[in-house]
């Protein structure tokens, strides 16, 4: 049941002025006597661990901050904190909301960009190793129509090689890098 402030304490300045001055009796009887109705307001906005923090922190407020305190100058305790709690809940809300959402976005950026660059960096790194595991004379063939793309005709007349020997080292090649991409189990 929540109590009035004026129900509980029969001079209403007296208490105010208590309650200004952060007086223990006064913070203690605040704590106990709206901490349900503080926890109400924050649960329309906010939930599960957002909950707490927000009502103990508006009971903290109160608590610690004079001027916070001073705010309140008389009428009803109850509605005065129940529009307090429940505006320092929408805060911490769009707080927390600009928190994940800001964040996430740069890091989403930031990850996708270090994994394109890993990526291509490991790429990289495959091509080397299966670059240097080819004869010698293929390296040149693999060079201009696997890596550079350039038309076979083209890439025989610039190795001054004739078209159906580069073919065929293009063809060897093309075995070999399914191997290595795709290896074969063998059985047990």
């Amino acid at each position: 049941m929540v109590m009035e402030v004026t129900a509980r304490v029969p001079d209403a300045d007296v208490w105010l002025q208590d309650f200004h001055a952060g007086g223990r009796a006064a913070m203690a009887d605040l704590y106990h006597d709206h901490f349900a109705t503080v926890a109400a307001a924050v649960g329309r906005v906010v939930d599960g661990a957002d909950k707490e923090t927000v009502i103990h922190e508006v009971f903290f407020k109160l608590i610690s901050s004079a001027d916070e305190r001073r705010r309140f100058q008389g009428g009803s305790f109850g509605a005065w904190i129940t529009t307090v709690a429940r505006n320092h809940a929408i805060d911490h809300a769009r707080r927390r909301g600009r928190e994940l959402a800001t964040p996430a976005e740069a890091l989403g950026e930031h990850v996708g960009a270090t994994t394109r660059a890993n990526e291509a960096a490991g790429a990289r790194v495959l091509v080397e190793r299966f670059r240097d595991g080819l004869p010698e004379k293929w390296r040149p063939v693999f060079d201009l129509c696997f890596l550079g793309q350039v038309p076979q005709r083209d890439a025989a007349a610039s190795l001054g090689m004739a078209r159906t020997t580069l073919a065929y080292q293009a063809h060897q090649i093309r075995v070999r890098l399914r191997a290595f991409l795709v290896p074969r189990k063998e059985p047990p």
